[in-house]
């Protein structure tokens, strides 16, 4: 008589492999909807991988991330940075743990682990009006790519766009609501959807763009090539940081980021809303021309 053949219980692991760690990455990546999130939870475990395979490790526990995170401090990372990093670990954990690839216990003990303790709130860069006046200015021009740059700075200086958002607009998410326009029911980070004011000045900047590029539907914002023409159906966030970085240097404005100029529309242009957003103190529109 043939022996029945049983099926042996997996047993959770405590030491990752290689091949144990990519197939975790890969789950994390996969429950992760956001595209920048992907991109932000890619690199932080990618770096923790490399630390972690560079030496000899006992297990995948507490006490490894721990020492992790010290490695983190020694390098002189911002808190920030830091709490980002061991949050992809400890998701990194879970799926470990749900793929039964990590013992429960260590996943468990990982979630425990400590993040960087902040002092202090910080404030980043702040824009003053006329530094935001010089900024737009730099991208006046003729040519098609000046127009472009001008209308990405308005958009980021006049509406408060996130990069990803700016990337993803298009020429029918602007609409005339109760006439005024908007940029209606955008889907923005985590999901949330808004309705944010576009003023005249910005309004303007866009439609001297669509009109020298003949944009009508679409994408609103494209690259261009090396010839001056029109090249694809969009751009990429790196194109964005590009613009804003070329043009501080023009106005010598130091570290300057595009989520500063969210910052700077956040502060000057939303609390004013529908009904006095086209007199907000800024007037950037009459001044920069």
């Amino acid at each position: 008589m043939a022996k029945s053949k049983t099926k042996r219980k997996r047993v959770p692991k405590s030491i990752l492999k290689l091949p144990d760690l990519e197939q975790s990455k890969s789950a994390v990546l996969n429950s992760l909807t956001s595209q920048s999130s992907q991109r932000t939870y890619d690199h932080a475990i990618r770096e923790f991988i490399e630390w972690y395979c560079s030496e000899p490790r006992l297990a995948f526990n507490k006490t490894v991330v721990t020492r992790y995170r010290i490695s983190l401090e020694q390098h002189h990372y911002a808190p920030n940075t830091i709490n980002l990093r061991l949050a992809a670990v400890r998701r990194l954990a879970y799926e470990a743990a749900d793929c039964e690839l990590l013992s429960a216990d260590l996943a468990a003990g990982i979630r425990r682990v400590k993040g960087a303790r902040r002092f202090g709130v910080p404030v980043g860069n702040w824009l003053t009006a006329e530094q935001g006046r010089r900024l737009l200015q730099t991208g006046s021009g003729t040519s098609l790519r000046a127009k472009r740059d001008y209308a990405t700075l308005a958009i980021l200086l006049g509406c408060g766009l996130r990069r990803a958002e700016l990337t993803a607009l298009r020429v029918e998410d602007i609409q005339q609501r109760e006439e005024h326009w908007v940029i209606a029911d955008l889907v923005g980070k985590g999901g949330h959807i808004r309705t944010i004011p576009v003023p005249d000045w910005v309004k303007a900047g866009i439609d001297a763009w669509t009109a020298a590029s003949g944009i009508s539907t679409g994408t609103l914002l494209r690259s261009i090539n090396k010839a001056g023409r029109i090249w694809g159906t969009g751009f990429s966030h790196k194109v964005i940081w590009g613009i804003v970085k070329d043009k501080a240097r023009s106005c010598e404005i130091p570290s300057l980021a595009p989520h500063d100029l969210r910052r700077y529309a956040e502060c000057r242009i939303m609390p004013n809303r529908l009904n006095r957003v086209a007199g907000d103190s800024l007037n950037l529109a009459g001044r920069a021309a």
